[in-house]
């Protein structure tokens, strides 16, 4: 082991920290020598979570977790102590809440008539049950770049499986045949329940708190380097016999362009493209301002890098088209319990235990879910939090007359306080702020082999890519086990790690899980 070796992570979202951590506890690395280079404020990515409950608090989005998968992410916090239970790790309190407050929705799906959808039988016919059996086993080389709708009849896409699955995973019909398939099975076990998510797992507050934060703590105690505010604007790099290495990072900190030189021994990890780059927030007067990827930075690394480099991928397939990968979120601080009250009375559960309230007749297909309280680490009594969000912004509401894209959050409130048939006094006093997010589903843009590069790319001598944009046979993306993953593969090839990565749990192929499925396909 090369005690000089420094390491480089530009990107500091849970690709990077992951990446970081491995080094460290499995490949030796001293973390002074380990720099992590973030263009926001703050580290955790798209893991955030901030505000108070006099500003109002925001959150982009929150993660489904499981302890059925996830075994990359559970293998690396097993290894990070909790910040708020001495002697625990990150696994283990996370283990006991849910223990303590275990999922069972009853109220996944709700009409337009206010009325709770049963939702024991998927909906589907004869033709749906064939149709996704020879999708679920159809070779990813046959399905190629087809999208959802291409295998699919319409009546599928008026199931109540689909629905409850669309607004689980974040599903369009125009979505990726093939990641479709792959959450089929890597997720098969969820197919069984996805009727009360009862396989859901939660973190005690939200993801930043819960996850960013300890892991964080845990790096700097290790001496990481965490510069914030720092834009990586390009790499020097060479190339010998079809080999590249990177040799220097230029970078932009307050104002002042700087030039990080990388040795021969040094190694340079980049989070290649970004689902929340260009991300905007809006207020209870205003709505989210449109912006592009020219207003971010989260691309155009990768697009230099693949520029006449197949091997590097192609990032054009995933970030042309804003229309089929935006969706916009929104999170409502409240100081009345008013709301939270009648909402367990409505559903029948307590926050925490619910999951996501799906309203199927929306025109925005507007989810919400009420987490357990706290959620956020600095909420104070008296103060709660929900969080929501819709697939199709784009759309006029039932009840506001203009697209979601266009709404302030007053009129965000208004359209879900009619859909509950809630009166407007409800959340009168709510601060609701939303988020458009114009790459968040571009993971799931149609693809083929070649379109996302490998964690450490062919011809790449000290180059790794983590993000949600490699290519990892059989794993997910939009989740955080895909970055983790992606992490520990790129570290323990570069390092030369021998011990095992934790592989993917195979439970498609457990009969007891199939014919749990088929049974419910058959309800």
């Amino acid at each position: 082991m090369n005690t000089n070796r420094k390491a480089y992570l530009i990107g500091g979202g849970i690709g990077s920290m992951a990446a970081a951590a491995f080094m460290i506890r499995d490949g030796g690395m001293a973390g002074a020598n380990i720099t992590i280079l973030e263009a926001a404020p703050v580290l955790g990515g798209s893991l955030d979570g901030a505000g108070d409950a006099a500003t109002g608090y925001s959150l982009r989005g929150g993660r489904m977790l499981t302890t059925d998968n996830y075994e990359c992410t559970w293998d690396l916090y097993k290894s990070i102590p909790s910040l708020i239970n001495s002697g625990q790790s990150v696994f283990d309190e996370t283990v006991e809440f849910n223990v303590q407050h275990p999922a069972h929705s009853m109220a996944r799906l709700v009409d337009s008539r206010r009325a709770k959808v049963p939702v024991t039988s998927m909906g589907f016919s004869m033709e749906n049950r064939l149709e996704l059996l020879k999708l679920s086993r159809a070779e990813e080389a046959v399905l190629g770049a087809g999208r959802i709708t291409d295998f699919l009849s319409p009546g599928f896409f008026e199931t109540e499986f689909w629905y409850m699955w669309c607004t689980t995973f974040a599903f369009q019909p125009w979505h990726s045949a093939v990641e479709f398939k792959r959450y089929l099975l890597r997720f098969m076990l969820e197919f069984s329940r996805i009727d009360t998510l009862a396989g859901v797992k939660r973190t005690i507050f939200n993801q930043y708190d819960s996850l960013v934060l300890p892991l964080q703590a845990w790096l700097v105690a290790c001496g990481v380097r965490l510069i914030k505010d720092c834009v990586v604007t390009d790499l020097t790099h060479t190339t010998s016999d079809g080999q590249l290495s990177v040799t220097a990072i230029h970078c932009r900190r307050g104002g002042m362009a700087e030039v990080i030189a990388i040795g021969d021994a040094d190694l340079v990890f980049l989070q290649n493209g970004s689902m929340t780059d260009a991300s905007s927030l809006g207020s209870m007067t205003s709505a989210p301002a449109k912006l592009t990827k020219r207003d971010g930075c989260g691309w155009e690394l990768w697009e230099k890098l693949a520029q006449d480099r197949p091997q590097f991928g192609r990032p054009a397939v995933f970030n042309s088209c804003i229309a089929q990968s935006y969706w916009e979120s929104f999170t409502v601080t409240l100081k009345n319990p008013a709301f939270f009250d009648l909402m367990t009375r409505f559903s029948g559960n307590q926050p925490g235990t619910g999951g996501l309230v799906t309203f199927k007749d929306s025109n925005w297909l507007m989810s919400i879910v009420l987490a357990h309280q706290p959620h956020f680490a600095n909420q104070p009594a008296g103060v709660q939090v929900f969080w929501g969000y819709a697939l199709f912004p784009d759309r006029v509401g039932n009840y506001v007359a203009k697209p979601m894209a266009d709404c302030d959050g007053a009129e965000i409130l208004r359209e879900l306080c009619g859909h509950l048939r809630f009166d407007a006094e409800t959340v009168a006093s709510a601060n609701c702020i939303p988020c458009r997010m114009p790459f968040l589903t571009s993971m799931f843009m149609p693809r083929v082999a070649g379109d996302r590069p490998q964690p450490v790319p062919d011809g790449s001598v000290n180059l790794a890519f983590i993000s949600q944009f490699v290519e990892i046979a059989d794993d997910v993306v939009f989740t955080v086990e895909y970055s983790v993953r992606a992490a520990q593969i790129a570290v323990y090839q570069l390092l030369e790690i021998e011990r095992a990565i934790p592989p993917v749990t195979p439970h498609a192929k457990s009969l007891d899980t199939q014919f749990q499925a088929l049974l419910k396909a058959f309800h």
